[in-house]
């Protein structure tokens, strides 16, 4: 019994230290991803954009679809989503019912999921798995037209979803002539400008009656952005003047990516938090970056194709025996003899170069074509990210784990991945 006590009074000593820490956070949830704000700065014309189109509902009639296009953290999701909450509001205030139903298709990837979702928006219970897909749709649609309403259905990350087919865009952009009471219109966000490529003619004309673009933020409206974030996010006086800056300079490079500059802004103060520094300096925001970036990495490696991997494991095996000037033939072969290894596929030579390149692209090496004269052109590679826990994460791969202890011959020299 008395060591059950003491035990209780050590797990509550334990998290009483950490509370009694210093706390430079008011309210850190405004600097995440999931929090739409009540205010987009640099967003006013797509805001009017948006609302000049989606006016149609509230007047009872079908807005046209519309496709939206922009990299990654220039505040596409953020701006349809306020939309959507002013369309509810207005709507209610006007006796024209109005919903927004959000879906992230790369969680909701099949037609079955999508369908089956917008019937549980509206109340409907429909499993998530076991019904006929024509079952699913019966349903939803029955629902849907049980009332007079207007309903956007917004799907983030479209081309997720298209990559698996385009049955059900098909289906929803041609609801509305089955439908008596409701009415449907699509959103499509996506950051791939070409997936529109995969679909069918006829869906594509119907899905893009009209596009937004948005463009990324500059240097200077990333810093607008922080600072009214931090207001909110941050008790007075705890952030060194240079921190915002560096921040905003940081994403400024990756794109305007607003959202890795709040990633930047929250992790700086977290590392702040747990090094009991009662402020936010430069050398926090300095590790966040690199701590970010790493996480990237990893995430980035992990979720590659298996031939992908391949390509980069013979890279990072390379990269032990010299730093650059790696040429794409050096990579083949090597590639080669780990396919052989564990029984994979072999591409073409043509085939790897277009993987390189895609890596090249990902950020993980680096590429560059060189001209070798009379002998033709050739990419010189080197890693761009560390490459023993690059080796780590690739070794976690139950296809790519029998490759640990596999070894190549370079003359007198030999080389095992598991010398690292």
């Amino acid at each position: 019994m008395l060591e059950k006590e003491t035990e209780k009074t050590d797990k509550k000593s334990l998290f009483e230290d950490y509370l009694n820490n210093v706390v430079i956070f008011k309210n850190k949830e405004v600097l995440r991803p999931t929090y739409t704000p009540s205010q987009l700065p640099h967003r006013d014309h797509q805001i009017k954009t948006l609302a000049s189109i989606l006016v149609a509902a509230l007047r009872g009639d079908t807005p046209s679809n519309i496709l939206i296009y922009g990299k990654t953290g220039t505040g596409k999701t953020a701006v349809v989503k306020y939309v959507g909450k002013e369309l509810e509001k207005t709507g209610e205030n006007n006796e024209m019912p109005c919903f927004l139903f959000y879906l992230n298709c790369e969680v909701v990837d099949t037609q079955y999921r999508l369908l089956a979702t917008l019937a549980r928006h509206l109340g409907k219970e429909v499993p998530m798995t076991g019904w006929p897909t024509d079952q699913v749709y019966e349903e939803f649609k029955k629902s849907l037209d049980s009332e007079k309403r207007v309903v956007i259905v917004v799907m983030d990350e479209i081309d997720k979803l298209v990559r698996k087919g385009d049955d059900v865009l098909y289906n929803l952009s041609r609801i509305n002539a089955d439908l008596k009471n409701a009415r449907v219109s699509i959103i499509g966000i996506s950051n791939d400008l070409k997936f529109t490529e995969f679909l069918d003619p006829r869906v594509k004309s119907s899905l893009g009656e009209e596009e937004v673009i948005f463009p990324p933020y500059d240097a200077e409206q990333i810093y607008d952005i922080l600072e009214k974030r931090a207001e909110m996010a941050f008790k007075e006086n705890v952030l060194d003047q240079s921190v915002i800056g560096l921040c905003s300079a940081f994403a400024a490079q990756e794109h305007g990516d607003a959202r890795r500059a709040l990633d930047f802004l929250r992790v700086s103060g977290e590392i702040a938090e747990r090094s009991l520094s009662p402020v936010v300096e430069e050398k926090h925001v300095r590790e966040a970056q690199e701590k970010i970036e790493s996480d990237r990495v990893v995430e980035v490696v992990r979720t590659l194709p298996t031939q992908s991997k391949l390509v980069l494991l013979s890279v990072v095996l390379l990269s032990k025996e010299r730093d650059n000037n790696i040429s794409t033939g050096e990579v083949f072969n090597i590639y080669k003899e780990m396919c052989k290894e564990i029984g994979a596929d072999i591409l073409t030579q043509r085939r790897v170069t277009d993987l390189i390149s895609e890596l090249d692209m990902l950020g993980i090496i680096n590429a560059i074509v060189v001209s070798k004269g009379r002998y033709g052109r050739t990419k010189e590679i080197s890693l761009s990210v560390l490459p023993n826990n690059t080796r780590y994460v690739l070794l976690e791969d139950y296809r790519i784990k029998p490759l640990e202890d596999f070894k190549l011959s370079f003359g007198a020299q030999s080389l095992l991945v598991n010398t690292f």
